[in-house]
């Protein structure tokens, strides 16, 4: 059976457990919890460069989790998650990869405001602001007449840029000027599998409670 070793607030965790759902395959989930266990020697031997998600398979490891989701549309292809037409593949890869090269580098310091851990430094914050809206920008114009980025039914270019874009207006970031994209984002959260692996307010508290304890070991300088 497929197992998929994830922490449930990752978006890089949270893309292959919605396509593992979307795709309806039998998988088991183990949690890894973020406040050392993934330097523990048993994670190490699944991924030495101590990062989730890890994927699983018959034996087979796989790590980083546009590699994850890639193995899992070849092996599983149905449904197709891809779109085969040149022009429309371009669409859904661009979604994926501005999503993590450009849109998650570029907001991180809204990720406390995200999480409830508060504000951080004003001028960091703005500067992400800044840079959010021209992805949204980007998205926005990238998004056609369809309801998914270049295709009719939902691709990996959902549970790439659908587990980070909807999570924006917890970091003051909004979406109103972006019509397109925000009719896609309420697409996304009324499907099943984004509604069972969104977190919970409980799953949040048990992260916030992780982070806090490991920034009270950690001797400041």
């Amino acid at each position: 059976m497929l197992k998929l070793y994830h922490d449930p607030i990752s978006p890089n965790s949270r893309r292959v457990w919605i396509t593992l759902l979307e795709k309806e395959l039998e998988f088991e989930l183990v949690e890894v919890k973020l406040d050392g266990e993934q330097f523990q020697p048993e994670y190490l031997a699944l991924n030495p460069f101590h990062h989730i998600p890890v994927l699983v398979d018959d034996g087979f490891k796989i790590v980083e989790s546009l590699a994850i989701l890639d193995y899992l549309e070849a092996k599983y292809p149905k449904p197709a998650m891809l779109p085969t037409d040149a022009k429309d593949l371009a669409i859904a890869r661009m979604a994926q990869l501005v999503t993590v090269n450009e849109l998650l580098p570029a907001i991180s310091p809204l990720f406390p405001m995200m999480l409830g851990l508060g504000e951080g430094n004003p001028e960091k914050i703005e500067q992400a602001k800044q840079k959010a809206s021209t992805v949204l920008k980007f998205f926005e114009n990238l998004l056609d007449e369809r309801p998914y980025f270049g295709s009719q039914n939902l691709t990996l270019a959902e549970v790439v840029a659908g587990t980070v874009v909807p999570w924006l207006p917890r970091g003051s970031v909004s979406l109103s000027d972006y019509p397109k994209l925000s009719a896609w984002c309420d697409r996304l959260m009324v499907r099943p599998a984004w509604q069972t692996t969104e977190a919970t307010p409980e799953m949040i508290e048990a992260f916030k409670s992780r982070m806090a304890a490991r920034m009270a070991q950690t001797p400041i300088s």
